[in-house]
Protein backbone atom coordinates (compact mmCIF):
# COMPACT_ATOMS: atom_id res chain seq x y z
CA UNK A 1 0.00 0.00 0.00
CA UNK A 2 1.50 3.38 -1.11
CA UNK A 3 2.59 5.52 1.30
CA UNK A 4 0.76 9.10 2.61
CA UNK A 5 3.39 10.87 0.75
CA UNK A 6 3.30 8.95 -2.33
CA UNK A 7 -0.06 9.22 -2.58
CA UNK A 8 0.46 13.51 -2.09
CA UNK A 9 2.85 13.52 -4.93
CA UNK A 10 0.79 11.59 -7.72
CA UNK A 11 -2.44 13.44 -6.69
CA UNK A 12 -2.15 17.12 -8.33
CA UNK A 13 -3.69 19.20 -5.97
CA UNK A 14 -6.41 21.57 -8.15
CA UNK A 15 -5.84 24.70 -9.63
CA UNK A 16 -8.53 26.17 -7.68
CA UNK A 17 -7.63 24.36 -4.28
CA UNK A 18 -4.43 25.81 -4.60
CA UNK A 19 -5.79 29.29 -5.16
CA UNK A 20 -7.63 29.34 -1.99
CA UNK A 21 -4.23 28.42 -0.14
CA UNK A 22 -1.49 30.63 -1.74
CA UNK A 23 -0.86 33.07 -4.45
CA UNK A 24 -0.03 31.46 -7.50
CA UNK A 25 2.57 32.42 -10.50
CA UNK A 26 2.31 32.77 -13.93
CA UNK A 27 5.38 33.00 -16.50
CA UNK A 28 6.24 35.87 -18.66
CA UNK A 29 6.06 37.09 -21.99
CA UNK A 30 6.64 34.33 -24.95
CA UNK A 31 6.61 35.81 -28.28
CA UNK A 32 10.31 37.91 -26.98
CA UNK A 33 11.41 34.98 -25.78
CA UNK A 34 10.81 33.35 -29.20
CA UNK A 35 12.68 36.36 -30.77
CA UNK A 36 15.88 34.91 -28.86
CA UNK A 37 16.19 31.76 -30.88
CA UNK A 38 16.79 34.50 -33.84
CA UNK A 39 13.72 32.61 -35.99
CA UNK A 40 14.42 32.61 -39.72
CA UNK A 41 11.04 32.37 -42.28
CA UNK A 42 11.90 28.53 -42.61
CA UNK A 43 11.45 27.52 -39.17
CA UNK A 44 7.72 28.44 -39.27
CA UNK A 45 5.27 25.86 -40.79
CA UNK A 46 5.14 26.58 -44.41
CA UNK A 47 7.21 29.87 -44.18
CA UNK A 48 5.28 31.21 -42.42
CA UNK A 49 7.40 33.95 -40.66
CA UNK A 50 5.81 34.93 -37.29
CA UNK A 51 3.74 32.05 -37.06
CA UNK A 52 4.94 31.71 -33.16
CA UNK A 53 2.23 29.28 -32.96
CA UNK A 54 3.02 26.79 -35.30
CA UNK A 55 6.59 26.48 -34.15
CA UNK A 56 5.09 23.31 -31.98
CA UNK A 57 5.17 21.81 -35.23
CA UNK A 58 8.56 22.64 -36.37
CA UNK A 59 10.45 23.55 -33.30
CA UNK A 60 8.43 22.39 -29.95
CA UNK A 61 12.19 22.28 -28.10
CA UNK A 62 11.82 25.65 -28.78
CA UNK A 63 9.01 26.20 -26.44
CA UNK A 64 10.10 23.09 -24.29
CA UNK A 65 13.13 25.13 -23.15
CA UNK A 66 11.03 28.62 -22.78
CA UNK A 67 8.68 26.38 -20.58
CA UNK A 68 11.02 25.40 -18.58
CA UNK A 69 13.05 28.75 -18.06
CA UNK A 70 9.89 29.91 -16.03
CA UNK A 71 9.12 26.92 -14.46
CA UNK A 72 12.91 27.53 -13.07
CA UNK A 73 12.59 30.66 -12.23
CA UNK A 74 9.87 29.66 -10.17
CA UNK A 75 6.32 29.67 -11.86
CA UNK A 76 3.39 27.65 -10.81
CA UNK A 77 1.86 28.72 -13.48
CA UNK A 78 2.87 28.29 -17.85
CA UNK A 79 0.54 29.52 -20.35
CA UNK A 80 -0.03 27.25 -23.20
CA UNK A 81 1.95 28.51 -26.52
CA UNK A 82 -1.98 29.27 -27.83
CA UNK A 83 -2.70 33.20 -27.65
CA UNK A 84 -3.81 33.04 -31.70
CA UNK A 85 -5.36 29.66 -32.11
CA UNK A 86 -8.54 30.14 -32.18
CA UNK A 87 -9.90 28.78 -35.31
CA UNK A 88 -10.27 32.52 -37.30
CA UNK A 89 -6.70 32.97 -36.26
CA UNK A 90 -5.43 29.64 -37.95
CA UNK A 91 -7.41 30.19 -40.85
CA UNK A 92 -5.22 32.86 -41.87
CA UNK A 93 -2.14 30.35 -41.69
CA UNK A 94 -3.77 27.21 -43.41
CA UNK A 95 -3.89 25.44 -40.11
CA UNK A 96 -8.04 26.31 -39.24
CA UNK A 97 -9.75 22.86 -40.22
CA UNK A 98 -6.84 21.37 -37.44
CA UNK A 99 -8.04 23.58 -34.67
CA UNK A 100 -8.94 21.14 -32.06
CA UNK A 101 -5.81 18.81 -32.99
CA UNK A 102 -3.28 21.42 -32.89
CA UNK A 103 -4.52 23.19 -29.42
CA UNK A 104 -4.39 19.64 -27.98
CA UNK A 105 -0.84 19.18 -29.02
CA UNK A 106 0.24 22.62 -27.66
CA UNK A 107 -1.38 22.15 -24.19
CA UNK A 108 0.27 18.42 -24.22
CA UNK A 109 3.60 19.87 -24.93
CA UNK A 110 3.51 21.80 -22.07
CA UNK A 111 2.04 19.40 -19.40
CA UNK A 112 4.89 17.09 -20.36
CA UNK A 113 7.34 20.57 -18.88
CA UNK A 114 5.07 20.57 -15.89
CA UNK A 115 5.25 17.07 -15.42
CA UNK A 116 9.23 16.90 -15.12
CA UNK A 117 8.55 19.29 -12.01
CA UNK A 118 7.97 16.72 -8.67
CA UNK A 119 8.77 19.33 -6.25
CA UNK A 120 5.54 21.12 -6.26
CA UNK A 121 2.24 21.12 -8.22
CA UNK A 122 2.99 22.95 -11.41
CA UNK A 123 -0.18 23.99 -13.94
CA UNK A 124 -1.00 24.51 -17.46
CA UNK A 125 -3.29 27.82 -18.49
CA UNK A 126 -4.51 27.31 -22.06
CA UNK A 127 -3.90 30.71 -23.29
CA UNK A 128 -6.87 32.28 -25.43
CA UNK A 129 -6.35 35.97 -27.39
CA UNK A 130 -8.56 37.93 -29.36
CA UNK A 131 -9.54 37.01 -32.49
CA UNK A 132 -8.78 40.26 -34.24
CA UNK A 133 -12.59 40.78 -34.94
CA UNK A 134 -14.03 44.01 -32.63
CA UNK A 135 -17.91 42.16 -32.41
CA UNK A 136 -19.27 45.49 -30.65
CA UNK A 137 -18.26 47.31 -32.86
CA UNK A 138 -19.79 48.92 -36.12
CA UNK A 139 -16.53 48.91 -38.13
CA UNK A 140 -17.08 47.85 -41.61
CA UNK A 141 -14.10 45.41 -41.53
CA UNK A 142 -13.63 44.20 -37.76
CA UNK A 143 -17.11 44.76 -36.46
CA UNK A 144 -19.36 42.39 -39.32
CA UNK A 145 -17.56 38.71 -38.11
CA UNK A 146 -21.05 36.84 -37.23
CA UNK A 147 -21.17 36.21 -33.78
CA UNK A 148 -21.53 32.72 -33.74
CA UNK A 149 -18.40 32.02 -35.93
CA UNK A 150 -16.58 33.97 -33.42
CA UNK A 151 -17.65 31.85 -31.05
CA UNK A 152 -17.27 28.57 -32.72
CA UNK A 153 -13.91 29.27 -33.11
CA UNK A 154 -13.13 29.92 -29.35
CA UNK A 155 -15.16 26.73 -28.68
CA UNK A 156 -12.97 24.64 -31.37
CA UNK A 157 -9.67 26.06 -29.19
CA UNK A 158 -11.40 25.56 -25.86
CA UNK A 159 -12.11 21.64 -26.59
CA UNK A 160 -8.33 21.02 -28.03
CA UNK A 161 -6.84 22.85 -24.93
CA UNK A 162 -9.46 20.67 -22.72
CA UNK A 163 -8.16 17.47 -24.17
CA UNK A 164 -4.79 18.32 -24.29
CA UNK A 165 -5.02 18.39 -20.12
CA UNK A 166 -4.83 22.16 -19.46
CA UNK A 167 -5.51 22.92 -15.68
CA UNK A 168 -7.43 26.16 -16.47
CA UNK A 169 -8.71 28.45 -19.44
CA UNK A 170 -7.86 31.78 -19.63
CA UNK A 171 -9.45 34.89 -22.20
CA UNK A 172 -6.28 37.04 -22.53
CA UNK A 173 -5.31 40.92 -24.07
CA UNK A 174 -9.41 41.10 -24.25
CA UNK A 175 -10.57 44.39 -26.00
CA UNK A 176 -14.05 44.17 -26.63
CA UNK A 177 -16.17 42.46 -23.57
CA UNK A 178 -18.74 41.19 -26.21
CA UNK A 179 -16.26 39.38 -27.26
CA UNK A 180 -15.22 37.78 -24.48
CA UNK A 181 -19.11 36.97 -23.32
CA UNK A 182 -18.73 35.04 -26.31
CA UNK A 183 -15.29 33.42 -25.28
CA UNK A 184 -16.98 32.46 -21.95
CA UNK A 185 -19.99 30.74 -23.40
CA UNK A 186 -17.66 28.87 -25.90
CA UNK A 187 -15.64 27.50 -22.97
CA UNK A 188 -18.97 26.38 -21.03
CA UNK A 189 -19.92 24.59 -24.43
CA UNK A 190 -16.72 22.83 -24.75
CA UNK A 191 -16.62 21.96 -21.41
CA UNK A 192 -20.00 20.00 -22.04
CA UNK A 193 -18.59 18.76 -24.96
CA UNK A 194 -15.82 16.83 -23.42
CA UNK A 195 -17.24 16.18 -20.25
CA UNK A 196 -14.76 17.68 -18.13
CA UNK A 197 -15.13 21.02 -16.31
CA UNK A 198 -11.66 23.51 -15.68
CA UNK A 199 -11.89 26.83 -13.95
CA UNK A 200 -12.63 29.97 -16.48
CA UNK A 201 -10.19 33.14 -16.13
CA UNK A 202 -11.53 36.01 -17.72
CA UNK A 203 -9.20 38.97 -18.32
CA UNK A 204 -9.94 42.98 -19.64
CA UNK A 205 -6.95 44.49 -21.57
CA UNK A 206 -7.03 48.34 -20.04
CA UNK A 207 -5.29 51.27 -21.61
CA UNK A 208 -3.81 54.27 -19.20
CA UNK A 209 -6.74 55.88 -18.59
CA UNK A 210 -8.47 52.30 -17.54
CA UNK A 211 -10.50 51.86 -20.35
CA UNK A 212 -11.19 49.02 -22.63
CA UNK A 213 -10.25 49.90 -26.68
CA UNK A 214 -13.94 50.15 -27.55
CA UNK A 215 -14.49 52.77 -24.23
CA UNK A 216 -15.67 50.12 -21.60
CA UNK A 217 -14.68 50.49 -18.08
CA UNK A 218 -13.65 48.08 -15.27
CA UNK A 219 -17.36 48.35 -13.65
CA UNK A 220 -19.08 47.94 -16.72
CA UNK A 221 -16.52 44.88 -17.99
CA UNK A 222 -16.50 43.30 -14.73
CA UNK A 223 -20.60 43.44 -14.29
CA UNK A 224 -20.85 41.76 -17.80
CA UNK A 225 -18.69 38.79 -16.88
CA UNK A 226 -19.30 38.13 -13.43
CA UNK A 227 -21.75 35.83 -13.10
CA UNK A 228 -21.32 34.16 -16.50
CA UNK A 229 -19.95 31.09 -14.36
CA UNK A 230 -15.99 32.29 -14.31
CA UNK A 231 -13.78 31.44 -11.71
CA UNK A 232 -11.17 34.54 -11.92
CA UNK A 233 -11.39 37.87 -13.07
CA UNK A 234 -8.74 40.17 -14.11
CA UNK A 235 -6.51 42.20 -15.60
CA UNK A 236 -3.15 41.78 -18.27
CA UNK A 237 -0.88 43.17 -20.95
CA UNK A 238 -1.72 47.54 -22.37
CA UNK A 239 0.02 48.54 -18.81
CA UNK A 240 2.73 48.27 -16.22
CA UNK A 241 1.19 47.45 -12.65
CA UNK A 242 0.92 51.43 -11.89
CA UNK A 243 -1.64 52.35 -14.20
CA UNK A 244 -3.58 49.29 -13.19
CA UNK A 245 -4.24 50.20 -9.48
CA UNK A 246 -7.53 52.08 -9.71
CA UNK A 247 -8.94 49.53 -11.44
CA UNK A 248 -7.27 46.71 -8.98
CA UNK A 249 -8.77 48.32 -6.18
CA UNK A 250 -12.46 48.52 -7.17
CA UNK A 251 -12.30 44.92 -8.01
CA UNK A 252 -10.62 44.46 -4.61
CA UNK A 253 -14.08 46.03 -3.15
CA UNK A 254 -15.89 43.50 -4.90
CA UNK A 255 -14.98 41.09 -2.82
CA UNK A 256 -16.37 38.03 -4.95
CA UNK A 257 -14.04 36.88 -7.67
CA UNK A 258 -10.32 36.30 -7.20
CA UNK A 259 -8.15 38.81 -9.01
CA UNK A 260 -5.45 38.17 -11.43
CA UNK A 261 -3.04 41.01 -12.38
CA UNK A 262 -0.56 40.38 -15.24
CA UNK A 263 0.90 43.29 -16.06
CA UNK A 264 3.51 44.30 -18.82
CA UNK A 265 6.95 45.31 -17.86
CA UNK A 266 5.58 49.16 -17.72
CA UNK A 267 4.28 51.10 -20.43
CA UNK A 268 5.58 50.42 -23.89
CA UNK A 269 8.05 53.52 -25.00
CA UNK A 270 8.69 53.73 -28.86
CA UNK A 271 12.31 53.56 -29.81
CA UNK A 272 12.88 53.17 -33.51
CA UNK A 273 9.22 51.90 -34.16
CA UNK A 274 9.66 49.48 -31.75
CA UNK A 275 7.67 49.16 -28.21
CA UNK A 276 10.04 48.94 -25.31
CA UNK A 277 9.40 47.85 -21.70
CA UNK A 278 11.30 49.05 -19.34
CA UNK A 279 10.20 47.98 -16.00
CA UNK A 280 13.44 46.43 -14.17
CA UNK A 281 12.05 43.01 -12.19
CA UNK A 282 12.62 44.98 -8.69
CA UNK A 283 10.54 47.74 -9.77
CA UNK A 284 7.98 45.27 -11.04
CA UNK A 285 8.66 43.20 -7.88
CA UNK A 286 7.87 46.20 -5.75
CA UNK A 287 4.48 47.44 -7.20
CA UNK A 288 3.32 43.76 -7.85
CA UNK A 289 4.28 43.19 -4.14
CA UNK A 290 1.92 46.34 -2.57
CA UNK A 291 -0.88 44.76 -4.56
CA UNK A 292 -0.55 41.78 -1.93
CA UNK A 293 -0.13 43.57 0.71
CA UNK A 294 -3.07 45.99 -0.18
CA UNK A 295 -5.73 43.90 -1.59
CA UNK A 296 -6.18 40.44 -0.15
CA UNK A 297 -8.51 39.44 -3.63
CA UNK A 298 -4.93 39.39 -5.56
CA UNK A 299 -4.57 36.04 -6.24
CA UNK A 300 -2.44 35.56 -8.98
CA UNK A 301 0.35 37.80 -10.62
CA UNK A 302 2.92 37.43 -13.70
CA UNK A 303 4.26 39.11 -16.54
CA UNK A 304 2.70 40.06 -20.07
CA UNK A 305 5.05 42.01 -22.30
CA UNK A 306 8.56 42.93 -22.12
CA UNK A 307 9.02 40.72 -18.78
CA UNK A 308 11.76 37.35 -18.96
CA UNK A 309 12.27 34.67 -16.35
CA UNK A 310 14.57 37.26 -14.50
CA UNK A 311 11.49 39.47 -13.40
CA UNK A 312 9.64 35.52 -12.83
CA UNK A 313 12.19 35.23 -10.42
CA UNK A 314 11.54 38.42 -8.38
CA UNK A 315 7.90 38.20 -8.10
CA UNK A 316 8.34 34.33 -7.15
CA UNK A 317 11.00 35.79 -4.30
CA UNK A 318 8.42 38.60 -3.51
CA UNK A 319 5.68 35.85 -3.08
CA UNK A 320 7.70 33.43 -0.74
CA UNK A 321 8.57 36.57 1.46
CA UNK A 322 4.82 37.69 1.93
CA UNK A 323 3.78 33.98 2.57
CA UNK A 324 6.92 33.23 5.01
CA UNK A 325 5.69 36.74 6.86
CA UNK A 326 1.90 35.32 7.22
CA UNK A 327 3.60 32.40 8.72
CA UNK A 328 5.45 33.93 11.19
Amino acid sequence: MPSYFEIKLTEKESFLDALQKRVLLFDGAMGTEIQKFNPKPEDFPNNQDGFNDGLVLTHPEWIKEIHKKYLDAGADCIETNSFGSNKIKLDEYGFGDQTIDFNKKIAQLASEVCQEYSDRPRYVIGSMGPSGFLPSSNDPDLGQKPLDEIRDAFELQAEGLILGGVDALLIETSQDILEVKLVIEACHNAMKKTGKKIPIIANTTLDQYGKMLLGTNIQAAYTTVSDMGIDIFGMNCSTGPIEMTPSVRWLDEQNEHNILVVPNAGMPENEGGQAVYKMTPEKMGDALGDFLKQYKKVRIIGGCCGTNPEHIKVLRKVIDEKANSVEG
